[in-house]
């Protein structure tokens, strides 16, 4: 099986960046799923219906998100009426926080694919346990058995505790990738025990910027520590950043896990998308 996980999208430059070139990344890497973090696609804080239908009309199968997921209130409501939109599945049950944390989905070739969307807690809002959540979901839908692969999504601040995932994880999923740093890490690997893993798969965005925002806001406020305004994204061409991996049919572990950096800026000095196409 062959999919992909799009980091961060940040606003309309990283929309038109994915809708640019993931129906092109989709035919020529054969992909069967792709999965998108979209939960800055709204003017950088949560999404609408409308910018989720963007991705979903650029070619993405399922959207995750993160700390900003009920920014746009309306997502409140719009994740309830869809299956494909998932929050991180780690709130606290007395929250009953509207729609689902995980969801199994069918590709087009038959294929079962669980994807997992989790919350950090170092420097994060304070859910519950991202392990023993994540635990109990690939205990109830294993891999190779219920599901022919498995994604997870551990939207987080801390490096520490994204690479604790992975190998906790290490074995029983496809792919376990971290969002929320809008940066690209360069450690996408294979962990020991056959499950694809990468720090963070960076943001969709326009990288002249401070993690995918106008640099003006952020600088003042680190320079002079006063606030003149909310951040607004960047609006220069967006450099699209993930992941593809393959993996075994037998057993849903990975036997490939490639970067992927396109348009923009970043893919003039890293073109992982040509070795992929190659």
């Amino acid at each position: 099986m062959k999919f992909a996980f799009f980091g961060d999208v940040i606003g309309r430059s990283g929309r038109d960046g994915v809708a640019e070139h993931l129906p092109g990344l989709r035919r020529r890497l054969g992909l069967d799923f792709v999965i998108v973090n979209a939960e800055n696609a709204a003017a950088g804080f949560g999404i609408t219906e409308s910018t989720a239908r963007e991705l979903f009309d650029a070619g993405a199968d399922c959207l995750t998100l993160g700390n900003h997921s009920w920014d746009q209130k309306e997502a409140l409501t719009y994740i309830v009426r869809e299956p494909r939109l998932i929050r991180p599945l780690n709130y606290p049950r007395l929250a009953d926080a509207p729609g689902r944390g995980s969801q199994l989905f069918e590709t087009d070739s038959g294929h079962r694919i669980l994807v997992v969307n989790l919350l950090g807690r170092v420097h994060m809002d304070s859910l519950d346990d991202p392990f023993a959540a994540v635990d109990h979901e690939l205990e109830a839908c294993p891999l190779g058995t219920v599901a022919d692969a498995v994604v997870v999504d551990m939207h987080a601040e801390a490096t520490s505790e994204k690479m604790a995932m992975g190998h906790f994880c290490d074995g029983r999923a496809s792919l376990v990738v971290g969002t929320h740093t809008h940066v690209p890490t360069a450690d996408a690997q294979i962990l020991t025990g056959g499950t694809a893993y990468q720090t963070d798969a960076g943001g969709c965005c326009d990288y002249d910027s401070v993690i995918g925002n106008d640099k003006e806001e952020p600088l003042r406020r680190f320079t002079t520590r006063i606030s003149s305004g909310r951040y607004k994204p960047a609006s220069g061409p967006a450099t699209v950043c993930g992941v593809f991996v393959e993996t075994d049919p037998a057993t849903g572990l990975a036997r490939r896990i490639e970067p992927i950096r396109i348009g923009g800026r970043l893919s003039q000095h890293v073109p992982a998308a040509e070795r992929i196409e190659a």
